[in-house]
């Protein structure tokens, strides 16, 4: 007698299970590594991607790469969100932490072929981490707070390192130092939104500036704006959420009157609730208004007859910043504007940069509050990648000043790092022992790909960092410039241990999070969700209310 079949899953769902799926999902990890690899450091290539609104990102850094990708396979998804962990954590070594997933997942992969157990893997992963940020720990060198000459140059020797791999490479000594700027600027809390950046096109990158206070750019104005001052010192600001113009009424609005006389008085009561409400703002005695909405030419030829200066449509970021730096409050009524809910700054001038105005408060109320970067450049893409690459090396800079220990970069700390899973490998025995040998050949990954990006030969370099790592020469790395190998500590190739330590937590966790799932279950797209021949979703295209 035949079993009857049983069904559990709706029809057309894909399964796929066992050994396969795991080398699959491998497979489809390499694949995205592949679209990275190039882009790791200093003579990494930058990749063109085009959105599906035809929008062009040049880019070289791992995080924003991966984001533009539109991938779909679930497990490859893993490095996506790993490298966007990494940017949101340490902000640089995206590309190092995607690298280091793939080469662990591409060094095991011939393990789960042999029918070695995942977990198995799993636990030699968990244990090669372990021994990695113990010795990383170890090896960190701490520079001191108290000299603060030499903690200033460790951060700009931090920034630069983090910038030498980016398109502005050429001008990381005058960024760095722009950078280090900015962020010692800031309050002990360091928060990142209190660096404001600002773009103009036109110029060139050393003309981009650091305005030690907030600034934005003019926003729209009306006739009447050009008549008002364009300086105080010092200066009062009120801060409002309110529109100063008369209002248009709703579509569906009426009002009956029966003569001219009482259509009058309405138009009045308009008119006397806005010169109110100016009327107010004057008394405050406040010089320079900005209104999250917009301020009418009424309002704007009012100020400019008081010589009161003006802004309305204020982006909601810059109004932000203004407030936290020059203190006050953001109000949605005139009624309360007392001197506490004002701000106030030292200094407030209108400024031509390049092709635009930018509006200037410097000397805030709360001392080191708050910066602005002015960028200069060519075309708008360029200007894209240089915000984003001084946005990992803020991030970079903060990290070193929370966490300031640093260790050597160029591949000099992976290479240590291999040498001593190596060594611990051999004093191990049962499958373990071939599983770390494995982990320590994946950490040669990043000096390996340093060398292949800028056209060396890496076996030949590899070999020669072996040699010295085997000799005690711990800091020994890729030296980009003289095509060989050189003391990257020496040579003030600095990075924050923080960055390895979060690298290598974040791709051991993929890749023990990829070799872990067996199956894979899809479930077919439900009818109602397919278009139909027509290209029309379904259900649309009858009548309102037209019964089926």
């Amino acid at each position: 007698m035949m079993q009857p079949q049983i069904l559990l899953l709706k029809e057309g769902t894909d399964s796929s299970q066992g050994k396969p799926q795991v080398v699959s999902n491998i497979n489809a990890c390499q694949t995205i590594v592949d679209a990275v690899r190039t882009t790791l450091g200093p003579r990494g290539m930058d990749k063109l991607i085009v959105d599906g609104r035809g929008k062009a990102t040049i880019s070289n850094d791992g995080a924003t790469i991966m984001k533009l990708l539109d991938i779909v396979h679930p497990a490859a998804k893993t490095l996506v969100d790993i490298a966007r962990s990494q940017d949101a954590e340490v902000g640089d070594g995206t590309t190092s932490v995607v690298l280091l997933a793939g080469e662990f997942l591409k060094q095991l992969k011939p393990f789960v072929e042999e029918g070695v157990h995942p977990r198995i893997v799993i636990k030699a992963v968990r244990k090669a981490l372990a021994i990695c940020i113990e010795n990383i720990n170890k090896l960190a060198v701490t520079i001191e707070k108290s000299d603060t000459k030499e903690h200033r140059a460790l951060l700009e020797k931090c920034a630069a390192t983090a910038m030498s791999s980016k398109l502005i490479h050429q001008q990381k000594d005058f960024f760095s130092k722009m950078v280090v700027d900015a962020v010692l600027k800031l309050d002990d809390l360091l928060p990142l939104n209190m660096i404001g950046i600002k773009k103009v096109a036109g110029g060139a990158l050393e003309e981009s500036e650091l305005i030690d206070g907030v600034a934005f750019k003019k926003t729209f104005s009306y006739a009447g704006f050009e008549m008002q001052p364009k300086q105080y010192n010092p200066c009062k600001i009120a801060l409002l959420n309110i529109e100063l113009e008369l209002k248009a009424e709703r579509d569906n609005a009426e009002i009956r009157v029966d003569n001219v006389k009482e259509y009058q008085k309405i138009v009045d009561a308009e008119w006397q609730i806005l010169y109110d409400k100016l009327e107010k703002i004057h008394k405050s005695g406040a010089n320079v208004v900005l209104s999250k909405l917009p301020i009418g030419d009424v309002a704007t030829q009012y100020f400019a007859d008081r010589d009161m200066f003006c802004a309305g449509r204020v982006v909601e970021e810059d109004m932000r910043r203004t407030m936290k730096a020059c203190g006050g409050a953001v109000l949605t009524t005139v009624a309360d504007l007392k001197d506490n809910v004002m701000g106030k700054c030292d200094y407030f001038e209108e400024r031509q940069i390049g092709g635009d105005r930018f509006n200037l408060f410097k000397g805030c109320a709360i001392a080191q509050c708050s910066v602005t970067l002015v960028l200069r450049g060519g075309a708008e893409q360029f200007l894209e990648e240089t915000e984003r690459s001084l946005h990992d090396a803020i991030m970079i800079v903060r990290r070193t000043i929370k966490n300031d220990a640093v260790v050597a970069g160029g591949g000099a700390i992976e290479m240590e790092l291999s040498k001593i899973l190596r060594d611990y490998s051999r004093t191990i025995a049962g499958k373990e022992q071939l599983l770390i040998g494995a982990l320590a050949k994946a950490l040669e990954i990043i000096p390996r790909q340093l060398c292949d990006n800028a056209g060396f030969d890496a076996t030949n370099i590899l070999n020669k960092l072996r040699q010295k790592h085997a000799q005690g020469n711990i800091w020994y790395g890729v030296d980009i410039n003289k095509e060989h190998i050189a003391d990257n500590f020496e040579a003030c190739v600095w990075e924050p241990s923080i960055i390895k330590i979060n690298a290598l937590t974040a791709a051991c966790e993929a890749a023990s999070l990829i070799l872990s799932v067996d199956e894979t279950i899809k479930s077919p797209k439900s009818a109602n969700e397919m278009p139909q021949a027509g290209g029309m979703p379904a259900g649309m295209g009858r009548g309102m209310g037209r019964p089926f």
